[in-house]
């Protein structure tokens, strides 16, 4: 009898170790729970970053069209510039020749107002002179002037 209650003693040892193996293992279960509820929101937090990664690149896209198409507007505006500026050049070629062409005017009535008054000084002079030289006349006349 003696052994029956050892023998009890120890089923009683095992179990109570089999409930405390049983409730270890209930906590690890427990604890797993929460170690996957965790790993979850690790994952929904690794998502949401994973989206936010993809909208900021597709942000970067967007801006980088947006800044293409800005781009494309200002190189559009330069060539108009450019334009205006080749046609202003024009014109002011154009205005230059109209300014020179009255300058070589100017100069072409400057030199013949100069040969006119040369002109008017030399039938001044003759004018001048010619009736005393008429007498003179007759004896210049054989004289030949080269």
């Amino acid at each position: 009898m003696a052994i029956y209650g050892i023998i009890n003693e120890i089923k009683g040892i095992i179990n109570s170790i089999n409930g405390i193996i049983n409730a270890i293992e209930e906590h690890i279960n427990s604890i797993n729970g929460i170690i996957n509820s965790i790993k979850g929101i690790i994952n929904a937090i690794n998502g949401i970053f994973n989206a936010t990664n993809k909208i900021f690149n597709a942000t970067n896209g967007i801006y980088n069209s947006i800044n293409g198409i800005i781009n494309s507007i200002n190189g559009i505006f330069n060539a108009i510039y450019g334009i205006f500026k080749a046609i202003h050049a024009i014109f002011e070629a154009i205005y230059g020749i109209v300014k020179a062409t009255n300058d070589i005017d100017n100069a072409i009535y400057g030199i013949f107002k100069a040969i006119n008054d040369i002109n008017n000084s030399i039938n001044g002079i003759f004018r001048t002179f010619i009736p005393l030289l008429r007498p003179l006349m007759p004896f210049l006349r054989p004289l030949k002037m080269e």
